[in-house]
Order: structure tokens, then sequence, then C-alpha cells
């Protein structure tokens, strides 16, 4: 039988497939409470991440994304508005303002109005912005906080932990340009990119995501320190991935030839240097990188005092029990030819 993943997964009974972004999320119709709306995401997430690996990978994750942007969708006022009238909900109208975090946080219980009075003459006396204040003041930690400059915003906040990029999304963008800016693009929805972004998205940064999308651009909010992870993480399993495809794909095309010539030996070879080659020094990490370093530095080291040792003791009796001879040449030998391939090795390959 086909998999019906909303059905077998989420337990959305039969209906309209895809179902609407509520019934998606598991969650009464036109559901205000954005609390509610990232808890059960967040639920769901986790569930569908127990099938992210094995036959079911692509699957789980097109299913991760939709519920990523039924999130998104329904955090978002002005998208929600739009989405709940679509289904026949009915608004009064009315003249509400955007709510000041500070108060945010004070109908939400995170503070109460002494608290709130301070943050607001400790942001004012110390140059800060609320958000920053309140952390500052370690009243909330940086999620309350900016989850309630979100909702002062009328944006959506994410959890960037909770919440994976497309990698064909995230390529198109260089990884200097995100770090440099704070953001991160995260996938496009109904023919708009969102982005992770820590604040507002300057004229200039949102003119250069167009032209590189060709695409209007919306932001979603997330922590500063959220984003920089999210930058080193994702973007270092993009690259990791990449290889992988690269590597398969000369592994492939070697096997390809090979068969067209109706060679089966050499494919072989290929794919089993290939299997054991050493990772590319570029793609570790730091840490990674400065243990690779000593490691070479050890092999040229012991390359050198091993030869010696083997020129003095083992080849040395070799050609003394021999009365030398013609074998007079040889104490040197080892010396002279391992060393150099060693050292070669390691410049050469090793730390590329």
């Amino acid at each position: 039988m086909e998999l019906d993943v909303y059905k077998d997964w989420l337990g959305i009974p039969d209906g309209p497939r895809p179902p609407d972004q509520y019934e998606l999320l598991r969650l009464v119709r036109f559901e205000d409470a954005t609390d509610k709306v990232r808890a059960n995401y967040k639920k769901l997430n986790a569930h569908v991440r127990k099938y992210a690996t094995g036959q079911y990978s692509v699957i789980s994750q097109n299913l991760l994304n939709e519920l990523a942007k039924a999130m998104l969708c329904l955090t978002d006022p002005e998208r929600k508005r739009e989405y709940d009238e679509s289904l026949g909900r009915v608004f009064e109208e009315d003249e509400s303002s955007a709510v000041p975090m500070e108060r945010v946080l004070v109908k939400q219980g995170h503070i109460d109005r002494d608290q709130m009075k301070e943050a607001l003459e400790f942001a004012e006396s110390h140059g800060l912005s609320m958000r920053d204040a309140v952390v500052q003041m370690k009243l909330v930690d940086d999620q309350i906080s900016t989850q309630a400059f979100a909702t002062e915003l009328g944006v959506p906040y994410v959890d960037l932990d909770d919440m994976a990029p497309e990698f064909r999304i995230l390529k198109r963008l260089p990884q200097p340009v995100a770090r440099r800016n704070t953001i991160l693009p995260l996938f496009i929805d109904d023919d708009v990119l969102l982005v992770a972004c820590a604040d507002e998205i300057t004229h200039e940064l949102e003119d250069e995501l167009r032209l590189r999308f060709n695409l209007p651009v919306r932001r979603v909010l997330a922590t500063p320190r959220g984003i920089t992870e999210g930058i080193a993480r994702y973007y270092g399993e993009m690259d990791e991935m990449i290889a992988a495809e690269d590597a398969a794909g000369i592994v492939s095309e070697s096997s390809s030839s090979s068969k067209a010539a109706g060679q089966k030996g050499p494919a072989k070879k290929v794919q089993k240097k290939k299997q054991s080659g050493v990772q590319a020094f570029s793609q570790l990490s730091k840490d990674e990188q400065l243990e690779r370093k000593n490691l070479g530095k050890l092999f040229m080291l012991w390359s050198v005092i091993g030869s010696v040792l083997i020129d003095q003791f083992v080849v040395k009796a070799m050609i003394v029990s021999l009365n030398q001879g013609i074998f007079g040449f040889l104490p040197s030998i080892t010396t002279l030819i391992v060393p150099p391939i060693v050292i070669g090795y390691v410049l050469k390959v090793y730390w590329k």
C-alpha cells in the first residue's frame, strides 16, 4: 500500500491531501496562540525526524518542510490573517497597534511591572535595545527575549535547532555573506524567500538577496547565537554532502567509462581509492586541522628518526655480516629514500 504520511505518521484522518495548515499541525482551526502553534510544531518535528534516515529520508524531509512552512505562516500575524480569511474566517476591524516587547513579557508572566521599569531604565542608561537589556539583566534568556521581540515586530520566530534550511537554497548564498550579515536563508514558500535574521534586513541586503534568488524576501526572527551556530553547522553539512556527491560522481563516471571499454578491473581500483582517500584539509574543522598538522609533523620526524635507526642497527648489521663489498653504499639508503617520500606525502596530500 502507498504510504500516507499524514495519516500513518501524524494521525490525520482521511480527507483532503495535503491537509490545511491547522490540521497538519494538529491544531483547532483558527488557533491564535503562537506558543501553542510552536509547541505542536516542535512535537511533530521531533516525531517526523525519527524517519529521517533509511528509505523514508526524502519523504520525511519534505514533510518537515511542510510543517515548518505551516508553523511560520500561522505565527506571522499578517500571513495568518490572509490564510484564515481564505478559509472563511471573518475578522472584526480593529486598530490594534504593535505591543512593545516589554509588555509582551509582562503579559506572558516572564517579568513583572517593576522589572519592566528597571529594564527600560537599564536599556536607556546603557544604550541597549530592550531585547539585549532583559538578557543582560538575566530576567529572561535570549530565546524568550527574541520571541517577545518577534511578537512586537509582528514576524515569526524560529528555533534553528528544529528547522534546517534546504541545501539547494543555502548554496546559492556564500557563507561569508551569511556570516557578515548574520542571516540564514531557509527555503522558498509561496514564491517568497524566507530568511532567518537577528534583526531588520537593510535595504541593501534585501536588494542583494532579491538579485541572487530573483524572489521577494520575507524575514523570520532567530537569536543571534542560533544564526551563528546554524551558519557553522548547516554550511558544514552542505560542504560534506557536496564532497560526498562529488566523490560518488567521480566513482560512477570511472565505473561507467570502464564498462563502456569492457574493463572491469580499473573501475574497482578507482572506487577503492576514493573510499580510502584522505578527507580534504579545507573540509576539516579548526581543531581537526590542528590535529592533522601535529600528526603530519610527527610523521615527518619519525620518518627521519626511524630511517636512521634502521640504517644503523639493521642495514649496517647486514652489511657487516656480508663483509661489505658492493654493499658499502647501503648504510644511508633508507635515510635517503623514506623521509623524502613521507615528507612529500604530508606536504602535498595530507595537509591539502
